[in-house]
């Protein structure tokens, strides 16, 4: 159980210090991509900047993007230390440190992008030499850094990387009824999980969730996941005993 992993930890999640000792203990190579979304927006609040939404993207003007940056760049370097502290040496990126991820810019969304390419050759520099890459979700284009969505993020390095993604969230997988855990689908084609999303079984917060792992297997990653961010997921996933498998036929 030590194949290497991308995992996506999700700003919303609760108990980071329990996940933070899942991801210390996990026996192969890990790049840890985060998001921060709920700090950023208390955060713009606090300063009296307004958060705005479309298509489930933070509109990001320049002075807001200086926000972003800061609170990613803390939450980085925390979940870095305490990967540190715990036995699993890690250091915190940015996209923007030796070109990590290069982006383009979104039209009407200020500065939020998306990947356009991935710089491997530093990744896998530091895990050559034993360490965890922590990237926080921030791009690089001509005219500055970009606000880029965590999953979107994480897919994008899986698949530089050809990696699996695991995008730890707090719901287990995709179930036929919301309501009933026994239905949750263990394994998913990426045609699948189309129709299910027009049969509006996959539904509001579940969809983007489902795009960012059929984007990971669009990217190149061999498999991506869907899971609940909990004590000994990373191993369940792998033995197929929890979330959400998408893999093609």
């Amino acid at each position: 159980m030590s194949e290497p992993l991308v995992v996506k930890m999700g700003g919303s999640l609760r108990a980071p210090e329990a996940l933070l000792e899942e991801l210390g203990r996990y026996p192969g190579p890990l790049v840890l991509v985060h998001g921060g979304g709920p700090e950023i927006g208390a955060w713009l609040s606090r300063l009296g900047l307004e958060s705005r939404f479309e298509g489930g993207l933070r509109v990001t003007p320049p002075e807001a993007m200086e926000v972003v940056e800061m609170v990613l760049t803390a939450i980085g370097k925390r979940l870095a230390g305490g990967l540190s502290r715990r036995g699993r040496k890690a250091v915190a990126l940015s996209g923007q440190d030796a070109l990590l991820l290069r982006g383009r810019a979104l039209p009407h969304l200020g500065r939020v992008g998306e990947v356009v390419e991935v710089e491997k050759v530093l990744l896998l520099f530091l895990l050559e030499g034993g360490y965890t890459p922590v990237v926080s979700p921030i791009a690089l284009d001509e005219e500055g850094t970009l606000n880029v969505n965590a999953d979107t993020a994480a897919g994008a390095v899986a698949g530089a990387l050809g990696w699996p993604a695991v995008f730890l969230t707090d719901v287990e997988g995709v179930y036929k009824d919301p309501k009933d855990p026994s239905t949750r689908f263990p394994r998913l084609t990426p045609e699948e999980a189309s129709r299910l999303k027009e049969e509006g079984v996959v539904q509001g917060g579940m969809i983007p969730k489902v795009e960012a792992a059929l984007f990971a297997l669009r990217q190149g990653a061999p498999w991506s996941a869907i899971a609940r961010g909990r004590e000994g997921v990373l191993r369940a996933v792998l033995l197929g005993e929890a979330g959400t498998l998408f893999k093609e036929a």
